[in-house]
């Protein structure tokens, strides 16, 4: 579940479905509002049922504000090679620093805010940081390969699916495979954040029938706060559906059985 520490409506629900066992990754931004506060609860979880992984933010509220930049421009400077370099290697080693102050281990996982991590420029520089500072590996990164039509609900999501896909995947994928870092098969949970919750349950229902070994399901759920947010609709209705019964029965329904992406992956 991504964006942990954006704001406590956001955190509320995430621990409510850990708890639940529904949950069983966290991806954080830690120069999010409500990060601090979070971050307590969410270290008294089992690590080894709930894993805690870095969202890696440069476009809602990094560490360091002057990077902070709209997502089309981010990655048109990055494809352009025009990001600042010597700041955004401070910035991705000032957001490791924050998970391990916080929660006192080095993330299970890293992934990006908007997907950034794979961007150009970005994957460069964060393998290298992770490479200085986990030699040993052990964590994965989140892949962004998308799975087949069948998955999506209409032409409209799929599309997205594929352009996310198409921003950086292959190539994080060929630099993670160089360094020796496991990826997720595909992800699933994308879409374009409309149609309310009956159609977020549908296509949950489709994600689910589509899921194969090693697939990763991304979800926003959020419960009302009064912080800004311009996924707030979305993220209650993902909240209704996954908080409500029957939630083991629609995972039978489907065959899928869930595990924490590290222990799917060895």
């Amino acid at each position: 579940m991504d964006d942990f520490g954006l704001n406590p409506g956001i955190n509320q629900a995430v621990l409510a479905l850990a708890h639940q066992g529904r949950v069983q990754a966290v991806s954080c931004m830690v120069g999010g509002p409500a990060w601090a506060e979070g971050a307590q609860a969410l270290r008294a979880l089992d690590h080894c049922r709930v894993e805690a992984g870095l969202h890696l933010d440069l476009t809602e509220c990094p560490l360091q504000p002057a990077l902070c930049q709209p997502l089309g421009r981010l990655i048109a400077r990055a494809y352009l090679h025009r990001l600042d370099i010597p700041a955004l290697r401070t910035e991705i080693r000032a957001q490791l620093d924050a998970f391990e102050q916080a929660m006192g281990r080095a993330p299970a996982y890293v992934d990006g805010h908007q997907h950034v991590h794979q961007l150009p420029m970005v994957r460069t520089l964060l393998l290298q940081e992770l490479a200085r500072r986990y030699p040993a590996g052990g964590l994965w990164l989140r892949a962004t390969r998308s799975p087949q039509g069948v998955a999506h609900a209409d032409a409209r999501t799929g599309f997205k699916s594929h352009v996310i896909a198409s921003l950086g995947g292959r190539a994080l994928s060929a630099l993670a495979r160089r360094q020796g870092l496991r990826q997720n098969a595909r992800l699933l949970g994308v879409y374009d954040f409309t149609g309310g919750a009956p159609a977020y349950c549908a296509r949950l229902e489709r994600w689910l029938h589509a899921a194969r070994d090693g697939d990763l399901l991304m979800c926003h759920p959020g419960l009302p706060t009064q912080a800004p947010d311009v996924l707030a609709a979305a993220r209650q209705d993902e909240w209704a559906v996954l908080s409500a019964p029957g939630w083991a029965d629609a995972l039978a329904a489907a065959g899928v059985r869930l595990q924490p992406m590290g222990q799917i992956l060895g």
